[in-house]
């Protein structure tokens, strides 16, 4: 059940959300018999909603040589480029197999200069005209929302206090 022309979507900002707004599309997208793929850069650890598509049949990789630097300082960034876009390369190769592929954190690749936006406009060009394509993150730049034909900016307003601000499991994680 393909779409006739799928749509890039881009989720971004400093706002909470991103993520789960693009797992909750997958489930909507499956639950509708759509093949759909969850990528995952910058996360190294399984659990949370990644096991649950799973379970739900969607297909889930997760590219975890692909580091936050601003997170992982000591981090070689040249060899994280190159784990980038290798991992580019092993998904234009696969994207013709799904309806809808949320690519999370992409954003933070290129706000992480991690990727180019030449690189990354190149990727989106060679999407299949039937793909439904989802790129999450913060830092999405100008040029990347420019050439989406749907953006979300996710902003915070209000933030629990700094005492009760830390990550809480099946909450933000």
């Amino acid at each position: 059940m393909s779409m006739e022309k799928g749509l890039i979507h881009v989720f971004t900002g400093d706002g909470k959300g991103k993520t789960t707004a693009a797992v909750g599309l997958s489930i909507r997208a499956k639950s509708r018999g759509l093949k759909v793929l969850f990528v995952q850069f910058m996360k190294q650890s399984l659990g949370g909603e990644t096991e649950l598509l799973g379970r739900l049949s969607i297909e889930v990789i997760r590219f975890g040589k692909v580091l936050s630097p601003y997170f992982h300082p000591d981090a070689d960034t040249g060899a994280i480029r190159d784990e980038a876009l290798a991992a580019l390369e092993v998904l234009k190769a696969r994207l013709g197999e799904f309806d809808l592929v949320v690519l999370d954190e992409f954003n933070c690749l290129l706000a992480e200069n991690l990727l180019t936006e030449d690189k990354a406009l190149d990727f989106l060009k060679q999407k299949p005209g039937h793909l439904e394509l989802v790129l999450t993150g913060r830092g999405a730049p100008r040029s990347i929302i420019d050439y989406a034909d749907h953006v979300v900016d996710v902003h915070e307003i209000k933030r629990p206090a700094n005492a009760r601000s830390e990550a809480r499991k099946g909450i933000e994680y």
